[in-house]
């Protein structure tokens, strides 16, 4: 019976160490303010670490979100975000911020994904349409239209857009739960990437003609590179 009850708590064990493993581990200091100089660091998370008392108020600040962002370009929007790169007291603390401006009639933040990170939207200004697309098989679109003080949140690594539907310019503050939430373009991945995906792989799995593949390669991997 002791043997089986060994074993039975090997098993436990076993799988609590599998649910640990499966997401990042908590923090086991105050901060770790990230640095790019290794000599003076201990590499945590992606980013070396500042002692930590040498940390001061300015690796936890950021200034310019109450500035409009630039919406002159082909999509008509500009992201501006804080993440561990604009605030250093943000590595290892799993969160992260961003300003996204839309131009009137039409400005989008086109289908893209964050691997590491849902997203939580809030408007200010204007009015989004807005949606994300769930996985395989069901590829179900969800959608909302959004007003001024309305929240949606974006499900991590799924699909997700925002359009200005409205005549006016749009404005809208987003959350995420990382510190680095990456962000992957559909379009710029799939037609932009260097090298190049062979554009009869692009032909058969979006069931296009050659030649338009061709086209939109060279469009989006000028635009990337």
């Amino acid at each position: 019976m002791k043997g089986a009850e060994i074993i039975a708590a090997f098993v436990l064990l076993a799988l609590a160490s599998s649910l640990a493993s499966a997401s990042d581990p908590s923090p086991l200091q105050d901060f770790c303010v990230a640095i790019n100089d290794a000599k003076n660091g201990v590499f945590v998370n992606g980013k070396f670490c500042k002692d930590p008392k040498l940390a001061n108020a300015e690796d936890f600040f950021f200034s310019g979100l109450n500035k409009q962002g630039n919406t002159s370009n082909q999509l008509g929007s500009k992201v501006t975000p804080v993440n561990v790169e604009q605030i250093p007291g943000l590595n290892t603390l799993g969160i992260s911020l961003a300003r996204v401006d839309y131009a009137p009639y039409g400005g989008l933040n086109p289908p893209h994904t964050h691997p590491r990170a849902t997203e939580i939207l809030v408007v200010v200004e204007g009015t989004l349409y807005v949606g994300f697309v769930t996985s395989n098989p069901d590829n179900r679109l969800i959608t909302k239209v959004l007003y001024p003080g309305d929240v949606f949140v974006f499900p991590v690594g799924l699909i997700h857009f925002q359009f200005n539907i409205g005549n006016t310019n749009a404005v809208a503050f987003a959350g995420l739960s990382s510190q680095n939430p990456g962000v992957i373009t559909i379009a710029n991945a799939v037609f932009g990437s260097n090298p190049a995906i062979n554009p009869e792989v692009l032909a058969k799995a979006f069931q296009l003609d050659k030649n338009i593949v061709n086209q939109l390669q060279s469009r989006f991997w000028w635009n990337n590179n």
